[in-house]
């Protein structure tokens, strides 16, 4: 009686070999797609937070602007061509108020080659205090120390920036002659460091995760009547 050989159940080597390299195959493509995912995920969550850093800096730009406090023998609001310097209410509760400036600094280390950046003082109540104030923000933004840089924040990577007030039916540079004089030659002029009528920002966005090129806001001031910018 004869018996056929009896097969041993299992894989060959050359089984082993190719199931292997599909595993592997099929490893490397998940892992691929994972980490795509996770790329956009974070690319997203970037641009998300640059998008929020830069809407809570409009917002506060606005703000500013908009609880200038115009005092007597006190100036609103003064630029110099560097820095922008304005009188604000420090809240509705109180009559406090605060100096408050905005620049852009040259940074070669930043996207851009800068920052746009925002000073405040602590609540006033007093004109020396003010003064003193008033001159420490010029100060910042001429040769900073460190203690008024800890009063400010850099609130966006910016290539320049530029302002545009309006004053007497047109726009203009705030460092023009043009901007004091309220409509024709014999018209009245605007009394040195009171607010414009409109403001216009222009910021210029390096290339990132918001977008690159010029970015326009315009504001007015709340109290003014009649027409608008």
């Amino acid at each position: 009686m004869h018996f056929a050989p009896q097969r041993h159940a299992g894989f060959t080597l050359i089984e082993v070999l190719v199931a292997i390299t599909v595993m592997a195959l099929m490893s490397l493509m998940a892992w691929r797609g994972l980490d795509g995912m996770l790329r956009s995920q974070s690319g997203l969550q970037s641009r998300a937070n640059e998008v929020r850093t830069l809407q809570a800096g409009l917002a506060q730009w606005q703000t500013d602007l908009d609880q200038m406090a115009e005092l007597n023998n006190t100036p609103s609001w003064l630029w110099d061509g560097k820095v922008l310097r304005l009188t604000r209410r420090a809240n509705a509760q109180d009559e406090a108020i605060q100096v408050v400036a905005w620049t852009w600094r040259s940074d070669a280390g930043r996207p851009g080659g800068g920052d746009w950046q925002r000073w405040q003082s602590a609540p006033l109540t007093s004109q020396a205090a003010w003064r003193q104030a008033w001159g420490l923000a010029e100060q910042w933004s001429q040769t900073p120390t460190e203690n008024n840089r800890a009063q400010q924040v850099q609130v966006h990577p910016l290539s320049g920036w530029q302002i545009f007030v309006h004053r007497g039916g047109s726009w203009a540079n705030p460092l023009s002659s043009d901007v004091v004089t309220a409509g024709s030659t014999n018209a009245p002029t605007a009394k040195q460091g009171t607010p414009p009528d409109g403001v216009r920002l222009i910021l210029s966005l390096p290339q990132g995760p918001v977008g690159t090129g010029p970015l326009t806001l315009d504001w007015i001031r709340p109290t003014l009547s009649g027409g608008t910018p």
